[in-house]
């Protein structure tokens, strides 16, 4: 019987991982490369054990992450994953559907519960309601900010008219390609108060090895893509 190690990692080696409860997938990478780079103050729903803020601070070492998680087990994860990288998070044990607060952030991520049926034994990516998912995420991003979420192929008209009906604008729509000719993810990007258009770009394969192995950013890929 094989046992597996302890720790993996993201990014080729720059991101650290305890295996826990959830271990994050390359949903996480894709997620983090796919936001903007520079923000200040990033807010992470759903962080689980860590995975995306991890990744995006890897390429955004000043960024201030804070964490929002209703599982405590999954803080504590995070914590664990925190100091493993030698970065510190803000951990709130808070449902983002009814969390009080006026706080709001450069930038929110979020790798929403968007499977539908049987939750998995951690209960991650199962059944939310995703329109106020959304809706409340948008809430907490400042004008002029950015909200980015990854989701599968069947829940992006749902998030789409979320996003759409938050008011949000230069939305950027990336999806991920598997084994199949359609897409099994999508990365969708908007913009608090923007009023321009959606783009709709190519997309790249889910084991594109510049965003997996290398941890560049989906727009330097494209840029360097661009160059060719």
């Amino acid at each position: 019987m094989s046992i597996k190690q302890e720790f993996f990692t993201l990014m080729s080696g720059r991101v650290k991982m305890r295996r826990g409860h959830y271990n994050p997938t390359s949903d996480a990478v894709w997620l983090a490369a796919f936001a903007p780079r520079g923000a200040t103050t990033v807010l992470d729903v759903g962080i689980g054990s860590g995975g995306v803020g991890l990744c995006y601070l890897a390429n955004n070492p000043a960024a201030q992450i804070t964490g929002l998680d209703i599982q405590t087990d999954m803080l504590t994860d995070a914590q664990t994953n925190a100091k493993l990288n030698n970065a510190n998070l803000e951990l709130i044990n808070a449902d983002i559907t009814t969390w009080r607060t006026g706080r709001t952030f450069d930038l929110v991520l979020t790798n929403p519960p968007y499977f539908r049926g049987t939750p998995a034994r951690h209960n991650a990516h199962h059944n939310a309601d995703l329109t106020a998912w959304v809706r409340k995420c948008v809430a907490r991003t400042r004008p002029n900010g950015y909200f980015c979420i990854i989701t599968d192929a069947p829940t992006v008209t749902t998030v789409l008219s979320a996003m759409t009906a938050a008011r949000l604008g230069d939305i950027n729509i990336f999806p991920l390609f598997g084994a199949k000719n359609t897409a099994e993810r999508v990365i969708l990007r908007g913009r608090v108060g923007s009023h321009a258009g959606a783009t709709l770009h190519h997309g790249l394969s889910m084991n594109y090895e510049p965003i997996l192995r290398d941890g560049l950013t989906i727009d330097e890929c494209l840029s360097k893509l661009s160059q060719k």
